[in-house]
């Protein structure tokens, strides 16, 4: 493509090392429909006739139908995935190829085939995300009345209902989602016809072109089109940190179903055994989520730091930007999709749930605020409760289990409905507020999280 200027062939080693076509072969799709479009602008020109219009959109067709059958042969020799089309293309067509690339250049090209690629990954993430929040909610419906303790500080706080606890993670998942449609938005802004960095003489309609791409808007100028990232840097963060909310959730699936926890049992479907020990039923699915965090949270760091220090305007180190975009976009699918695989086979065990529940003063606050309502203030009321936490302390019994009179000698405004609050279903039943973890809120919250599944 450059044999006029240069006397000497690409050594081999130079051909290996700066070729990119064993991965951004990926972007074929995007960038067959990128030619097609830009095709139809130079169409539209005069630059090319209707015959060599069809031409190139039925040549570009046919490839394509090659890459996605494995009958097409990437040549490393060609760099890239645009050289390696647009090449077998001329071969196929003749001289129609070779006007392909009138007002363009790779430049401008790769920058739209990625911009593409990032609207295309945010939409099927978008999906399996939403996969993922449908079976946790399954999940928090199939529990609706097992009581686990909440945990601050990974110490036993307050009660909670189990479906309350799953339903944390539908929360999260619908940030994501927001931020996924924001990072699509911001791709979806075309910066074909920007040429290599100053734009082209011959004159394309842009908007035109993006129309027929399907992008709402064109770049505005022709220097920061071809060296912006941005848009995939906000991907990857976007992406990073659902990873995060995975690997929250991952760590509760490993501790829940650890011997220690005994709250939830996994299918044999979803776990491993030990080589060694056979007694070992291990959450991989759930310590690899964990452990790819690290993935997500790194290729984001490693495109940062490829852009933080370029000029104006496209640097051969752009080409690093995809093989961290195209791990980072697999690496979630899979992590979704493992993960909405595994929540309907979750299956919650009450009982240890409950008696975990009952232990470790869960009920302190729900006396605090009893004494409250009977007119202490409530740093008064902390203390009361701190003493007859000592005591339960001191003789392995929980409030509940204390006599009226044991709990008068705290206060003497306790009476006998105070047992009516120390109770887990009590304690969980008294927090009726919207976002609370009372059985009627819960349930709300579910029927809200399945609405957001039909937007």
């Amino acid at each position: 493509m450059w044999k006029g200027r240069f006397q000497q062939e690409t050594s081999q080693l130079v051909q290996a090392y700066g070729e990119s076509v064993s991965f951004d072969w990926r972007l074929y799709d995007q960038d067959i429909r990128g030619s097609i479009a830009h095709a139809g602008g130079l169409l539209r020109a005069g630059i090319l006739t209707q015959e060599e219009f069809d031409a190139i959109r039925s040549g570009l067709e046919e490839i394509r139908h090659e890459i996605e059958h494995g009958d097409f042969e990437f040549k490393t020799a060609l760099e890239d995935v645009h050289m390696n089309i647009e090449a077998e293309l001329t071969r196929r067509i003749g001289p129609a190829g070779a006007k392909l690339h009138t007002a363009r250049s790779r430049n401008d090209q790769v920058a739209t085939d990625v911009r593409l690629y990032c609207k295309d990954a945010a939409a099927m993430l978008q999906a399996d995300a939403r996969q993922l929040q449908r079976a946790l909610i399954e999940a928090a419906e199939r529990a609706a009345d097992a009581v686990v303790p909440g945990y601050t500080h990974l110490q036993r706080g307050q009660p909670v209902l189990f479906a309350h606890h799953l339903l944390a993670y539908v929360e999260m998942l619908e940030r994501d989602l927001g931020r996924l449609r924001d990072a699509a938005q911001r791709a979806d802004v075309m910066p074909l016809g920007s040429g290599a960095l100053a734009g082209s003489t011959i004159i394309l309609d842009r908007e035109a072109v993006a129309k027929k791409l399907g992008f709402s808007a064109v770049t505005q100028n022709t220097m920061d089109a071809v060296s912006d990232r941005d848009f995939i840097a906000e991907l990857l963060f976007t992406i990073a940190l659902c990873g995060v909310h995975l690997s929250r959730l991952s760590e509760d699936i490993i501790l829940w179903s650890s011997a220690e926890f005994g709250f939830v049992t996994l299918s044999d479907a979803h776990t491993t055994g030990s080589s060694l020990m056979p007694q070992k039923k291990n959450p991989d699915v759930a310590e690899l989520t964990r452990g790819k965090t690290g993935r997500l949270i790194g290729n984001l760091v490693a495109l940062l730091t490829l852009i933080k220090g370029l000029p104006m305007t496209y640097n051969r180190d752009l080409q690093e930007d995809k093989e961290p975009l195209f791990d980072t976009v697999d690496t979630l699918l899979g992590s979704l999709r493992a993960f909405a695989d595994m929540m309907p086979h979750v299956q919650p065990k009450k009982e240890r749930m409950r008696a975990a529940a009952i232990q470790g003063f869960s009920t302190a606050t729900d006396l605090a605020d009893y004494l409250v309502r009977k007119g202490l203030p409530f740093r008064d009321a902390h203390e009361v409760v701190g003493k007859a936490v000592a005591l339960g302390v001191e003789s392995e019994r929980d409030l509940s289990e204390m006599s009226l009179k044991e709990l008068q000698g705290f206060s003497a405004v306790i009476e006998n409905d105070v047992f009516d609050c120390l109770t887990l279903e009590g304690s969980v039943a008294a927090r009726n507020h919207q976002g609370g973890t009372a059985p009627e809120q819960v349930l709300k919250q579910a029927a809200n999280a399945r609405k957001l599944l039909q937007s």
